[in-house]
């Protein structure tokens, strides 16, 4: 099966990609990993300022899934401009990679993005805008306030004509129209999603087992949220959706892509098993040999809509 494809006006060799704050800059993973076997990256979200992130611990586990609380911790604009971005350049350039960012206000994301649009070895941004740690106006993490939203994916959308990715948050009633606020407001492409607020406590220490109290759940139990996020989004969207969460083989990865995802990340399987992206590339090839798909796009959106004819594809606009 062909699994490069178009997107964003370059080539991806496969839907693949590491999720952001999983995979570093890809230099930590370069000795564990055939990084160039991926379709792509997203680097560790990007703060104008160093963050040292919180208080540890900062990841647990959480039955069948991750509770983290990291914090943002990152080097900065100035060193991912100095250091990260050339070694990007110099050992990434064959594959795609999308800087990440974030920022407590609106202003600090169109910051960074001037302080990176002039440099090379990256193909676009990716705008966390769904970190519980940075908020908007409301008091509200970015993608969970709409017109906060609008703001920063629109300011940005005047900064730059590299592709902008948005990434929501899970926890909103519905996610189809908050994607179409994105796509509407200069989005080149959706990711869903981020984690889902979560606490777990000790108790035996009546404590909150991270160091920061709550944080982020991830991994296999939030793989159904991520393929329905999808495929509403699909229905609302025609932008290219990236599908996030609990992917861990390739068989969860063709969800993600059969709801209408385009692209798909690897997060949490990565701390588990850190060469868990290129076997799902693998998987998802055989797959298609086994059930005679000729090409990836073939599958993307593939899931009927129910009442509709199987094999007519959903969200189609």
């Amino acid at each position: 099966m062909r699994l490069e494809q178009m997107l964003f006006g370059v080539k991806f060799e496969n839907p693949v990609l590491l999720a952001a704050g999983t995979c570093g800059f890809g230099e930590e993973l370069r000795e564990v990993l055939n990084l160039r076997a991926l379709g792509g990256i997203v680097t560790k979200s990007v703060t104008l300022e160093p963050r040292i992130g919180n208080a540890a611990p900062r990841v647990v586990e959480a039955g069948d899934a991750m509770l983290n609380s990291i914090g943002l911790a990152n080097p900065g604009l100035e060193r991912v401009r100095e250091e990260k971005l050339p070694w990007i350049n110099e050992h990434l350039s064959d594959i795609q990679v999308f800087v990440s960012i974030a920022g407590q206000s609106p202003d600090e994301f169109w910051r960074i993005i001037e302080g990176l649009e002039d440099e090379e070895g990256f193909l676009g941004y990716e705008l966390n805008l769904s970190c519980p740690n940075d908020k908007g106006h409301g008091g509200l993490p970015f993608a969970l306030d709409s017109e906060a939203l609008r703001e920063v994916v629109a300011g940005s959308r005047q900064l730059t004509r590299r592709p902008l990715l948005v990434k929501l948050a899970p926890n909103v009633p519905d996610i189809g129209p908050v994607a179409a606020v994105a796509e509407d407001a200069g989005a080149d492409g959706v990711t869903l999603l981020n984690t889902m607020p979560g606490l777990i406590i000790d108790f035996e220490t009546r404590r909150a087992a991270l160091g920061a109290g709550s944080g982020g759940l991830s991994g296999p139990a939030l793989r159904a949220v991520g393929v329905h996020a999808v495929h509403r989004a699909r229905e609302c969207t025609i932008v290219p959706l990236v599908g996030v969460g609990g992917i861990t083989c390739a068989n969860d990865a063709l969800q993600y892509l059969l709801a209408g995802a385009s692209l798909v990340q690897i997060g949490t399987a990565t701390f588990a098993d850190p060469r868990a992206a290129e076997r799902v590339v693998d998987g998802i090839s055989s797959y298609g040999e086994r059930m005679g798909v000729e090409a990836v796009e073939e599958l993307i959106g593939a899931y009927p809509t129910p009442g509709s004819p199987i094999g007519a594809p959903s969200g189609s606009r």
